[in-house]
């Protein structure tokens, strides 16, 4: 293994998609290549993002009864060596994680344990962080495992809540101080890990 494959799940925008991307390109992530993106529906800008980085991409709708099984075929037909969650609003089951076999990746804008599990996504947790009071968010990058937002963390990094803001407002900041940069360094970090263990 020269390098690590990666796929990546999403099923919005794609701005953590495009961290990644840019982190190819810029050499800081190198010890993997983007190989795969799997989107959850179409019409979503993580889509364009992919064909203008020329990166395979594939639509699966995750409300369909074959998501899991679909999603593992095309895992195997690209060589994908590790998974990295980008913006994506599934819930993958014991099943597929112990199918895949190899790492998945998640960021959540939070730090975790706080405003993490089911039911908190999106603007979501940076509402529940407004509401709760606290002064300090953030991002964590973490292994999937079958607990949601349940894994080994990876990277953290903190982020100053301000007195004017809003769930948007915050969010934005989030990605930007934090999300975008912690997600390409974790995927370095793993594919590096995984290049390490490989015997050949």
């Amino acid at each position: 293994m020269l390098t690590a494959r990666i796929a990546v799940l999403v099923s919005g925008g794609g701005t953590n998609l495009q961290a990644l991307i840019d982190a190819q390109r810029s050499g800081a992530l190198h010890s993997g290549v983007l190989s795969l993106v799997v989107a959850d529906r179409s019409g979503i800008r993580a889509i364009e993002r992919a064909q203008e980085a020329d990166i395979a991409c594939a639509v699966i709708p995750r409300r369909e009864a074959d998501f899991e099984e679909r999603v593992l075929q095309a895992l195997a037909h690209y060589q994908i060596d590790m998974v990295v969650l980008a913006g994506f609003l599934g819930i993958l089951s014991a099943d597929f994680i112990a199918r895949f076999g190899g790492p998945i990746i998640n960021v959540h804008p939070s730090l975790i344990p706080a405003f993490c599990g089911r039911g908190f996504y999106g603007l979501r947790v940076h509402q529940a962080a407004l509401d709760y009071g606290v002064k300090v968010t953030g991002a964590t990058v973490h292994y999937v495992n079958e607990v949601p937002d349940g894994g080994k963390i990876l990277l953290q990094r903190a982020v100053d809540i301000q007195a004017d803001d809003t769930a948007e407002t915050l969010q934005r900041r989030v990605m930007e101080q934090a999300e975008w940069q912690l997600l390409p360094q974790a995927a370095e970090q793993v594919a590096r890990t995984l290049l390490r263990a490989d015997p050949v």
